[in-house]
This record gives structure tokens, C-alpha cells and sequence, in this order.
């Protein structure tokens, strides 16, 4: 028996990491919105490793606080650790890593939830969608419950049809034995929705007394940690070492003499795994070759003994797991606390989806986070944010905001999942972004903020320390640009930094541009009259260094927008287009990419495709036209 329980702008469904941001974005926006969780217990839950961050991933965490966004704060409020990776390597590869305290990360995040106004969280299990005259307006839940709204975001992560496999063991389940979604899949196979079944993992948690840390080797956060957030200036909080050990040759062997009891090769898992977070089982047998594979111990938190083993992740049996556990140096005599497990789960075939993340099926229906195809907390709240502003401007009658590839990682991802879709849960790496030297860790707010605060998402104050911030750093490269060095001046800091001497009078800019000065090694000699912090300082060395690249990459972005402005009409009918491949044919009608940039890179569209079809729509545009 149905009732009417409520009246909403935007509905979310599901609390995890998407579902948490785009209900966070929608209310901040002015949208009345209620953010529907099966348990109240589980808001932004870690299922799977402790931490946020890393290659790509931090890039997009930083522009999703670029953008007014809520994971950065939170993790920077939370952290046990943190580390800038790969700092012997370009700016354009740093990655700013955090590892969790899980329970408070999640707890923080609830709380924030139930202190933003306009927001409404409520437990309940979603069960079917609403759809009317062809528009998605509402939800019901297993109570009866109907809630509407004029615009739906579903985040259900990897619970649609949930199975958690444990070797011989399977059964139903969400992650960490929660109640698995079924019915909300069937919905959606109802409404006509192409699913495909994925499989993610875990590792099992060990007891941190039981470890013995001096066979390992300790992994210590940053001594001046860089923070997520542009708003956090400081953190008391203390850092907690993780640690670093290997598999063994006994470890090998015990994994090949029980692959007879493997899931994943005995038939059991029919789902898709991630190829880039293989299970250990999967590297045993692919990476027959090595000798031996890295194992992080990671602590959960300041307050729990479980430790999380990283790089272990297996669905093996749980007695075949002590048995590996207990193969590793420092974990001979270890208890295992919680068993690693496999899930396997129903997501939507990404394709279907525009690049605001509304479905091209249902208007009025948006989908983020792992429901299309993606693995990551980090890609499911890009993805999340962008799913809330967009669901928020179509009930507020906006159009949507899509961010291109060379605006952001959250571009690369959100393109790549809609014009390419996913043969597997995906990951965002560095080396999907083409742009990559303009997609920085460092530069994050220049490039999304402005966006950020149009859209109602960034409070004015911040925005004017933003701008205070882009302006110092517009005039510290003037100031340099116009200051002159006698040789004399540099001469003994040159020479410190092992630098060549100068003969004749140069300007600052010009020695700074070579690779071994930094900003400190001019402080001596040029000290700068404005108020800049590190972070000003670390924006202004970067931009000048890697002047020439920029703008290289500036010039492909332009060509690329040329593309981008070539709009396509929705209701082209691509067979109607003479001289086009078949199967450019069949893939554009199944995409309906919305400019020639999209079709640009659509899979078995050939630059002769776009040739006869750019033709095709002068053509189109000039018949329209005269229609009048």
C-alpha cells in the first residue's frame, strides 16, 4: 500500500561518496532535497581502503573542493596521514594521498549532511522509480513510501543485486553484509535499461597487535603536510605511519595449490573485475614472472586495532586467506579480523547517459558514482557533484554544466564513461587526460572556481580571497618579469644551486625559468614586496617554468574547442547520412554525441566519418534555416 510521504525538488538515492556530494550540491544550490540511505549507519562508508587520494584520484578531489565541494574538507578535517606522491617526477603527476580514519571520516560527513539546511536525510530502501509521461518523478520505497521530485539522482554503488563471494561461499549481500538493492535493478531493466554485472574486492583487516612491524618497513606521512582543501590552512591532527612488507615464495605457492578453490577461476564470479586493482590471486597468475608484490598495512583509524592490508584483495576461502596472510614477513602469527571478499553487482551501461549524467532513456533521472561503471570513492564523488548541480539546475530550469576534458579530471571521466563507456569498473590514470600538464593538483581552483561560484557553490568570501590570490600571483611574474639581477647579485646564489654564472644583467623571470632555481633560491637575492603564502609562491615557479608547454596545450585546447561549438542536432538520424561506415552508423545513433568534438572520439568514428559528416550537417543547418 502506497502513501505520499513527501514533496522534493531533488532526490537522491544512496549516502555513499556520489550520493553524499550531489545531495550536499543540490541543497547548497536552493533545492529543497532528501538524500535516501538503506542505513543511516553506513553515510560516505569506506567498504573497501582507508584513504582518498592518489594519481588522478587527488586531482579530482581537489576539483571537486574547487568547485564548493565537500570531500576535501572533510578529509582534511579527518586524516591519519598524508603524502605528496611522486614529487621526484613534473607537477603534473603530484598526487596528495590521505589515509582515513574511516569512522570518523563517515561520521563528519553525516554530520555535515544533517546540518545543511535544505537537506533531508532519511533511512529507507528505494525499490522503484517513479516514471510518468515518460518522466522520472519520484520513488518508492519497500514501506510504500512515495517520495517525488522534479529531478532524480541515483547512487546505489555496488549494492544493485549485490552477491558477496567468499570462495565456496556466496550469498546476497551489499558490501560489509549490508542489505543488497534488488528490487531498484529490476526498476531499472523495467524502465529498459541496458545493466552489466561488474566485481569489485577487498582485502581482509588484520589486529594491529598481532602484526610484527619490525619485519616491515614504515611508511611516514609528510612532515609539512599539504592539505585538499583550499579552505584548510592548518591541522593538529597526528599522523600515524603505515607500513610496507612483501608476499614470499611460500605465499605464491600457497595461492597456486588452492586456485582449484578461486572464484574467479573456478566459474563462480561471472562479473567483470577492475584491471588495475587485480585481485592477488589474478596478479599471482598474470605476473607469474615476479618474484614478489608490494603489501601496505594501513591503520582504519586512531581508535580501532584493525588494519587494512592493501594489495591483498582476494575472494579466496577464509582458511586459504589465513594461510596467505600468514605467509607474508611481520604477519606470521597475525589474526585475521575480517575476511577479504568479492562483490559482484549490476551497474548501468554508462553509454545511456548524456554528459550531465542524466539518462537519455528517463529525462529527469541522473545516475553517479560506481551504478556507472566506475570503481573509486574519488570518481564517484566527481561524478556525484556534477549529478547534484545537474539534477538541481533542471528542477531550478537551468541548463546543465558539463565539464570538458580540458577543464578537468572530472571531464576526461564523465566523457570518457558516456562516449566510450566501460568493458570494466573503471579508474581514472593520469594518462587518460591528453591535457594533463593543465590539469594540475596545484591549479585545481584556477580552473574550477570561477565555475564553482557561478553556479552558487562557492560563498563570496572565498571567492574574493580566489581572486585576491590570482591576482598576486598575476603580479609576482610581472615583478618578476621587470626585475633585474647584476651578475654580481647571482652570482653566489647560482652557484650554490649549482646553476651556470650569468655575464651580462637578467631579469628574474629568466632565471627562475631554469629547472634547478626555485622560488626560495630568488627570495635571497629579489625578496618579493607582496604578501604571497607557499602556495602562491608553488603557482608562480610552476606557471613560469612550464610556460612553454602551457601554452602548447592552450593551442590544442583551442583547436579542440572549435569542435566542441560544432553542435550536433538530437534528432539526426545518422543512417540517413550518406556515405558514413556501418559501424559509425551504429555507434553514433547509440551515443547521439552532441558535438563533433564528442563524435571526434567515439569508438570506430574514422576522421573520414567526420568529414562526410560535418558536409552532411552544412547541409542539415541550411534546409532548417530556410524552413525559418
Amino acid at each position: 500500500m502506497s502513501y505520499q510521504a513527501g514533496q522534493y525538488d531533488v532526490i537522491v538515492v544512496g549516502a555513499g561518496h556520489a550520493g553524499c556530494e550531489a545531495a550536499l550540491a543540490s541543497a547548497r544550490m536552493g533545492c529543497e532535497t532528501l538524500l535516501l540511505t538503506i542505513n543511516l549507519d553506513m553515510v560516505a562508508f569506506m567498504p573497501c581502503n582507508p584513504s582518498i587520494g592518489g594519481p588522478a584520484k587527488g586531482h579530482v578531489v581537489r576539483e571537486i573542493d574547487a568547485l564548493g565541494g565537500e570531500m576535501g574538507r572533510n578529509i582534511d578535517k579527518t586524516f591519519i596521514q598524508l603524502r605528496m606522491l611522486n614529487t621526484g617526477k613534473g607537477p603534473a603527476v603530484h598526487a596528495l594521498r590521505a589515509q582515513a580514519d574511516k569512522f570518523l571520516y563517515q561520521h563528519t560527513m553525516k554530520q555535515t549532511i544533517e546540518d545543511t539546511d535544505r537537506l533531508t536525510l532519511r533511512q529507507g530502501m528505494a525499490e522503484e522509480l517513479i516514471v510518468e509521461e515518460g518522466q522520472c518523478v519520484g520513488v518508492r520505497t519497500k514501506t510504500g513510501a512515495e517520495y517525488r521530485a522534479k529531478s532524480i539522482v541515483v547512487t546505489t554503488g555496488t549494492y544493485l543485486r549485490g552477491k558477496v563471494i567468499m570462495g565456496e561461499l556466496m550469498y546476497e549481500s551489499g558490501p560489509n553484509n549490508q542489505q543488497p538493492s534488488v528490487k531498484l535493478s529490476e526498476s531499472l531493466r523495467g524502465l529498459g535499461f541496458e545493466l552489466v554485472r561488474f566485481k569489485t574486492g577487498t582485502p581482509p583487516r588484520v589486529h594491529k597487535d598481532t602484526i610484527d612491524f619490525d619485519r616491515t618497513e614504515i611508511q611516514p606521512g609528510d612532515e609539512n603536510p599539504k592539505f585538499f582543501s583550499y579552505e584548510t590552512e592548518y591541522s593538529g591532527n597526528e599522523q600515524l605511519p603505515c607500513w610496507l612488507t612483501y608476499t614470499s615464495e611460500e605465499t605464491h605457492k600457497i595461492i597456486n595449490d588452492n586456485l582449484h578453490r578461486a572464484p574467479m577461476f573456478s566459474g563462480q564470479i561471472e562479473g567483470t573485475g577492475p584491471r588495475y586493482c587485480p585481485s592477488i590471486e589474478d596478479k599471482i597468475v598474470r605476473f607469474a614472472d615476479k618474484p614478489k608484490h608490494q603489501i601496505f598495512l594501513e591503520p582504519e583509524g586512531k581508535n580501532t586495532s584493525e588494519y587494512y592490508v592493501q594489495g591483498l584483495s582476494t575472494s579466496m576461502p577464509e582458511d586459504v586467506q589465513l594461510a596467505i596472510l600468514r605467509s607474508i614477513p611481520g604477519l606470521e602469527r597475525v589474526e585475521m579480523m575480517r575476511t577479504g571478499y568479492a562483490i559482484e553487482y549490476d551497474a548501468v551501461v554508462p553509454t545511456q547517459l548524456w554528459p550531465s549524467l542524466e539518462t537519455k532513456l528517463v529525462p529527469g533521472l541522473f545516475t553517479a558514482g560506481q551504478i556507472n561503471g566506475t570503481s573509486g570513492y574519488e570518481e564517484a564523488a566527481g561524478q556525484g557533484i556534477m549529478a547534484g548541480i545537474n539534477a538541481a539546475r533542471k528542477a531550478l530550469g537551468k541548463d546543465p554544466v558539463v565539464i570538458d576534458r580540458s577543464q578537468g579530471y572530472i571531464g576526461v571521466l564523465i566523457d570518457d564513461l558516456v562516449t566510450k563507456g566501460t568493458s570494466e569498473p573503471y579508474r581514472l590514470l593520469t594518462s587518460r587526460a591528453e591535457y594533463r600538464l593543465l590539469l594540475r593538483h596545484d591549479n585545481a581552483d584556477l580552473r574550477l572556481t570561477p565555475l564553482g561560484y557561478e553556479i552558487g557553490l562557492i560563498p563570496q568570501a572565498r571567492y574574493e580571497r580566489f581572486l585576491r590570490k590570482k591576482a598576486l600571483v598575476e603580479q609576482e611574474i610581472e615583478r618578476l618579469k621587470a626585475t633585474k639581477i647584476r651578475p654580481e647579485e647571482a652570482q653566489r646564489m647560482l652557484e650554490a644551486a649549482g646553476s651556470a654564472p650569468v655575464s651580462n644583467t637578467v631579469d628574474a623571470l629568466s632565471l627562475l625559468r631554469r629547472p634547478e632555481i626555485a622560488f626560495a633560491h630568488l627570495e635571497a637575492i629579489a625578496p618579493s614586496p607582496l604578501e604571497l603564502t607557499d602556495e602562491m609562491k608553488e603557482q608562480v615557479e610552476i606557471q613560469i617554468k612550464y610556460t612553454g608547454y602551457i601554452e602548447k596545450q592552450l593551442q590544442q585546447v583551442e583547436r579542440l574547442a572549435k569542435m566542441e561549438k560544432k553542435r550536433i542536432p538530437e534528432d539526426i538520424d545518422y543512417y540517413d547520412v550518406q556515405g558514413l561506415a556501418n559501424e559509425a552508423k551504429h555507434n553514433m545513433s547509440k551515443i547521439r554525441p552532441l558535438s563533433i568534438g564528442q563524435a571526434s572520439r567515439i569508438s570506430g568514428v574514422t576522421p573520414a566519418d567526420l568529414s562526410i559528416l560535418l558536409v552532411y550537417l552544412e547541409h542539415y543547418n541550411r534546409v532548417v534555416a530556410a524552413r525559418g
